[in-house]
């Protein structure tokens, strides 16, 4: 184990180039609230794991940007520092608190500690913020902790009082040590099983860019290949599906070999990808047709767990000219298998493993349909109650997939609602609050609260500009009378909610968004 280092060096590692972020990393993922609550777990002192480094004489052909930033090349000649774990943490801190790089896009929202918020173990007291939301007398910026100019500025307005806790809480960042660990070779093999160890916790490995960084393509124009299958799958509204590369190589290696490995991927053969394109071919764009015309999932951005792609693309491989054709029985079992993968969070951790195993499921079901599908426990691990909606995140995709299985109109007036644009645009302005967000605040509810999956809907804009700030009380009486229970129960929500305070229709909605979520994962289509 090599020496802890602080939050300061470590940023003054980055930004000289000297730590890097490979190719064969994915992007950066997460959320401004789990980068808010990684601040708190270091005010706290809790540890926040280990951060491990591959050094190396040779520099990757390819590398990535960290978050918004992109990296200056080495003030010093080689080795330079590769991360292979705590991506996701080193990058929120140096979005945090670094002040020399200008970001290359607009995605970063600042972090604040909340000086009026009491302590308790459980509860952050950092939040992220925009703007808008600011209340310089209770919410200070920590991107200024390590900028003494900065710094003295923000703490000029604050009282005595005030000065003292922040002065505090600068300290615990400043003193902080994270754990790191060296890893030094030159033998690549040893890095792909190092990096595939430590990601089977299921986090999407981009191993195409791996081995394009290692100029293992120049075998086979790999790449030539999946550029002649991008225009099929763009066709098919799957055109972000493209950018997955290192996901298209694991069809690959499920197709050929049954594993999803990055070192199953590491010793495929190039004959191997050349001599069975054709079923690699057919399999993503048989599972792609099957996904929107059976499951509803229209656009591949709203897929909540992209893994699933692996195991399905398995079974519709074939070299058959029109296709790996699919009996009733077995429709219904893939789809069982579907949206019990996606209320279970089935591929959130595993992934290689799971995949391995569904693979060898979907090779007995396709040759024998009345095989008995081991599916997993039917148990639904989304939370509608306290989750909070963002058109990017799993959770919410399961729920906007589960509210198009209804073929929901809009409530409030019945009217169609564009399916297929709404979920190819996945923009937070194409779904609503059931309780308008305006209503809530007024009524003093919390964001959070307001923003839960069980209080969000499909409206058109119509309909979401006719209700704007009415309570459900008030706008239910805009509703047909002779509709509202249809209306209603296409959109799954509870037929007395116009009566219903806002806690209760919380809890209520998400009994009804549960029990839907159970008739999918039993076979209720």
């Amino acid at each position: 184990m090599s020496e802890p280092i602080t939050i300061t060096k470590l940023i003054d590692r980055i930004s000289s180039g000297d730590i890097r972020i490979p190719a064969f990393q994915r992007d950066f993922v997460w959320e401004p609230e789990q980068v808010a609550f990684l601040l708190d777990s270091i005010y706290k002192g809790f540890p926040i794991g280990t951060m491990i480094l591959w050094k190396t004489d040779k520099r990757l052909e390819t590398e990535k940007r960290l978050g918004c930033f992109e990296l200056p090349p080495p003030k010093k000649d080689y080795p330079v520092n590769y991360v292979l774990d705590g991506q996701q943490r080193l990058t929120s801190l140096f979005s945090v608190f670094q002040t020399e790089l200008t970001p290359v896009s607009e995605e970063w929202v600042d972090v604040y500690f909340d000086m009026s918020a009491q302590e308790a173990i459980q509860e952050s007291l950092f939040a992220a913020l925009d703007p808008t939301e600011v209340d310089p007398s209770r919410h200070f910026q920590v991107k200024t902790f390590f900028d003494s100019v900065a710094y003295r500025k923000a703490t000029r307005d604050l009282s005595d009082d005030d000065v003292v806790k922040i002065d505090a809480v600068q300290e615990k960042f400043k003193t902080y040590l994270i754990p790191n660990e060296i890893f030094e070779t030159e033998d690549r093999n040893k890095v792909a099983i190092v990096f595939e160890r430590i990601n089977r916790a299921g986090t999407e490995l981009d191993v195409f860019e791996l081995l394009a960084a290692w100029s293992w393509s120049d075998q086979f124009d790999l790449v030539q290949k999946f550029q002649d299958l991008e225009e099929k799958i763009e066709d098919h509204n799957f055109g972000d599906l493209c950018k997955e590369r290192d996901l298209l190589l694991k069809v690959c290696a499920g197709v050929i070999s049954g594993t999803t490995t990055p070192k199953t991927i590491l010793d495929l053969k190039g004959d191997d990808i050349r001599d069975r394109f054709d079923e690699i071919n057919a399999g993503i764009l048989g599972a792609i047709d099957f996904l929107r015309r059976e499951a509803g999932v229209k656009h591949f951005k709203m897929l909540p767990f992209p893994a699933l792609l692996v195991p399905l693309s398995v079974y519709f491989a074939t070299t058959k000219k029109d296709g790996q054709k699919y009996s009733s029985r077995q429709k219904e079992v893939i789809l069982k298998w579907f949206w019990i993968s996606i209320f279970s969070r089935r591929f959130s951790a595993d992934v290689n493993e799971k995949q391995a195993f569904d693979i060898r499921q979907m090779l007995q079901l396709k040759d024998d349909e009345t095989y008995s599908f081991s599916l997993p426990k039917e148990v639904v691990k989304i939370d509608f109650e306290h989750s909070n909606f963002s058109t990017g995140n799993a959770n919410s995709k399961a729920l906007i997939l589960m509210l198009n299985s209804t073929s929901p109109k809009s409530f409030l007036s019945g009217a169609a609602i564009d399916l297929d644009k709404v979920l190819k645009k996945g923009s937070k302005h194409e779904y609503h609050h059931i309780f308008p967000r305006a209503h809530l605040d007024k009524a003093g509810v919390d964001r959070q609260e307001i923003n839960v999956l069980a209080n969000i809907c499909f409206l058109t804009r119509a309909d979401n500009n006719k209700i704007k700030d009415k309570s459900p009380a008030e706008y239910v009486k805009d509703i047909a009378e002779s509709k509202r229970d249809d209306y209603l129960k296409g959109a799954i929500i509870p037929g007395n909610f116009g009566s219903l305070d806002y806690s209760n229709f919380v809890r209520e909605r998400s009994k009804l968004l549960e029990a839907r979520a159970h008739e999918l994962m039993e076979g209720v289509f």
